[in-house]
């Protein structure tokens, strides 16, 4: 059985980490590359950092940072935000990035992800998936969520995985920030429908929810609120989640 991942999340804005309740509200909890630090050295397995407004910031600064974090952190990086071609994925990855993730640009043109997993292997890419439940089920959302697209989520997943992503990291809308649990239901639909691996993100308060997520076969769990807020370290998580017998990194 693989060994599941524990991801601690920083959502960046204006080179701050940000946390926030359903995407909104969004609260200062420090720099990026000190939590970075801070959470590989509690035995994180990777760290994600999603740049949440790059629309309105600079892609040079966001480099920046990317490289003292990969100076500094000895474990994998993945990032994302405001990547809409090729070329970005190659300068994060230059930069020090260990994988990329796509989201809005992977939905106004799925291409994208093929030429990005053809240009530099599958186990680079990520696609992230941003799901609101809806009347018609899950509603994919783009721009840090912010808006609402025709696409299913779940169709959107297995498409995103078709086209050569490495790995979707999928984010219940509905749960971000609530402390109420990840949204198992449409963790599960996507797990049941993918061959590549899952990160489930949003919702968590704890241990017991992150085990949940990975005993329903999710490859790896993002939280962010309960590390910043130093409610539990990541070496916490992954001694719960051996005691409930999963195999662990």
């Amino acid at each position: 059985m693989l060994r599941r991942r524990i991801i601690p999340c920083l959502d960046v804005s204006a080179g701050r980490v940000v946390k926030g309740v359903n995407f909104v509200n969004l609260r200062d909890c420090g720099d990026p590359v000190a939590a970075a630090v801070r959470y590989a050295a509690q035995g994180a397995d990777e760290i994600c950092w999603l740049n949440i407004t790059a629309d309105k910031e600079s892609w040079s600064a966001l480099l920046r940072q990317v490289e003292q974090a990969a100076r500094e952190v000895d474990v994998p990086v993945t990032v994302g935000g405001g990547v809409s071609e090729e070329r970005h994925v190659r300068e994060l990855l230059g930069a020090g990035a260990d994988k990329v993730s796509i989201n809005s640009a992977a939905l106004r043109s799925p291409a994208l992800v093929q030429e990005c997993a053809e240009a530099h292997g599958s186990q680079c890419i990520v696609v992230a998936i941003d799901a609101c439940r809806s009347a018609a089920g899950y509603r994919a959302h783009a721009a840090g969520g912010r808006v609402a697209t025709e696409r299913d989520a779940i169709d959107w997943a297995e498409e995103a995985a078709r086209l050569g992503a490495g790995e979707l990291l999928v984010t219940s809308m509905d749960a971000d920030g609530t402390g109420a649990g990840y949204d198992l239901e449409l963790l599960g639909a996507i797990v049941d429908r993918v061959a590549v691996p899952v990160i489930a993100s949003g919702g968590a308060s704890g241990p017991a929810h992150i085990a949940e997520a990975l005993a329903r076969g999710t490859s790896a769990a993002l939280a962010a609120t309960i590390f910043h807020d130093g409610t539990f370290t990541v070496a916490e998580v992954k001694a719960e989640c051996r005691r409930r017998g999963l195999p662990m990194r």
